[in-house]
């Protein structure tokens, strides 16, 4: 256990290494992880954005949505302005092309009590997604 000056920082009993390892969006509870640098200029609220992004339920390992997917295309959006669930909408912001960000977003900052049957999110899911930033604009 820790102490007051200890160098030492508790890990909660199970705690996962991979969110030891993450992230956090300042002010909110989602939690990202930088795989791969990209260059250029960074994703800001308002900047319109391309993403590939894959979506894993983190509860049933169940992949929901990827723009890899035959078929699926990359997804464009506006950053930062709530078009997107909050997780995900923050998470992204300071990205850059080229870069792989993965966000671990709680139910709460993602489809919340409700869930997104249509998609098979179930209620109060937590959601792993991978971003693959390709373009700002």
């Amino acid at each position: 256990s820790s102490f007051p000056g200890s160098k030492f920082v508790d890990i909660p009993e199970g705690g996962s290494p991979l969110h030891r390892a993450m992230s956090r969006i300042p002010g909110y509870e989602t939690v990202y992880e930088k795989v791969s640098e990209g260059t250029g200029k960074e994703v800001t609220a308002g900047a319109t954005v391309t993403v590939h992004a894959t979506g894993v339920v983190q509860e049933t390992s169940k992949k929901f949505w990827s723009t890899k997917d035959p078929g699926q295309q990359p997804f464009t959006y506006q950053a930062g302005v709530g078009n997107v669930i909050t997780g995900w909408d923050q998470g992204c912001l300071g990205m850059k092309v080229g870069e792989v960000r993965k966000l671990v977003i709680p139910a709460a900052e993602g489809y919340g009590a409700g869930g997104f049957p249509a998609w098979g999110i179930p209620p109060g899911a937590t959601l792993c997604f991978t971003l693959e930033c390709l373009t700002i604009a």
